[in-house]
C-alpha cells in the first residue's frame, strides 16, 4: 500500500462537497459532515485504495493496461505525470466520443499522428514548401492534445482509472458498454453505480488528486517489475 491514512488525511481526500451538493447513493462511503460539508470515511478510502492496487498490479502483471483520465483543470498535469510514470495510457485534456467504443477509427488517428511525428524527427519535413511544415506542425499539436497521451495504446484498455465521475460520464457509459473494469476517485456528489472500485475521495484538490493517482501508477510499475521478473525467468529456463 502506498498511501498510509496519514498521508490521506494531510492530502484531505477526506474532504466532499457542501451537504446540499451531494448524491444521496454515496450516502454509505460519508462519515460525517462538518460546517456544512461531508467528510468521506477514509476507513473505506483507505481499504478501496488497497483492493484497487491489489487489482491494477495482478492486472499490469499479467501484460494489462490500464487508461488514466481526468479532464478537468486540476487533475490534467497530474493524470499525465502519473501516468508518464507508471507507463500507461492517458487523457487528460478532452474525451473524444468513441474512444473506446470507435476504437478502430481512434487507432488510425494514432497511426496518423505517428506517421507525422517520424517525418519531423527524420529531418523528411524539411524537404516540404513552408505552408506545408507549418500545417503538419499544427496538425501534429492539435493531435498530441487530444490522443498524444494514448499513442502506446495498440488495444482496448483492460482497466480506466477515473477521476471525477461527474466530468467523465462518456467514459463511464463507454467502458460499462464494453465490460471494462472501471476505478474511480468518488466525490460526494457523483453516482458510483457504473464503477467497479469505488475510492471515496476528494477531487477537486490536486494533492488528493496525485495521492490516489500515484498510488494507482506505484501499483503498475510493481506489475511491470513482476511481468519483467517471469519474462527474465523464463528467458533462464
Amino acid at each position: 500500500m502506498s498511501a498510509t491514512m496519514k498521508e490521506l488525511l494531510e492530502a484531505g481526500v477526506h474532504f466532499g462537497h457542501q451537504t446540499q451538493r451531494w448524491n444521496p447513493k454515496m450516502d454509505k462511503y460519508i462519515y460525517t459532515d462538518k460546517s456544512g460539508i461531508h467528510i468521506l470515511d477514509l476507513r473505506i478510502t483507505y481499504s478501496a485504495l488497497e483492493e484497487a492496487q491489489q487489482f491494477v498490479q495482478k492486472l499490469v502483471a499479467n501484460s494489462g493496461k490500464v487508461l488514466f483520465v481526468g479532464t478537468k483543470p486540476q487533475a490534467q498535469k497530474v493524470i499525465e505525470d502519473q501516468a508518464s510514470r507508471a507507463q500507461m495510457p492517458y487523457v487528460n485534456q478532452r474525451w473524444l466520443g468513441g474512444m473506446l467504443t470507435n476504437f478502430k477509427t481512434i487507432i488510425k488517428r494514432v497511426i496518423y499522428l505517428k506517421e507525422l511525428n517520424s517525418l519531423e524527427t527524420s529531418g523528411e519535413i524539411n524537404s516540404y514548401p513552408k505552408p506545408e511544415r507549418l500545417r503538419i506542425k499544427r496538425e501534429i499539436a492539435k493531435l498530441t492534445k487530444s490522443i498524444g497521451g494514448i499513442v502506446e495504446l495498440n488495444k482496448i484498455p483492460d482497466a480506466i482509472f477515473v477521476v471525477d465521475l461527474l466530468n467523465e460520464t462518456t467514459a463511464l457509459t463507454e467502458a460499462k458498454k464494453l465490460n471494462i473494469p472501471v476505478i474511480g476517485l468518488a466525490d460526494s456528489n457523483v453516482d458510483p453505480e457504473n464503477v467497479d472500485i469505488v475510492i471515496p475521495g476528494n477531487d477537486d484538490a490536486i494533492r488528493s488528486i496525485e495521492v490516489i493517482a500515484s498510488s494507482i501508477a506505484d501499483s503498475c510499475l510493481k506489475g511491470l517489475g513482476k511481468r519483467k521478473e517471469v519474462s527474465d525467468n523464463e528467458e533462464d529456463e
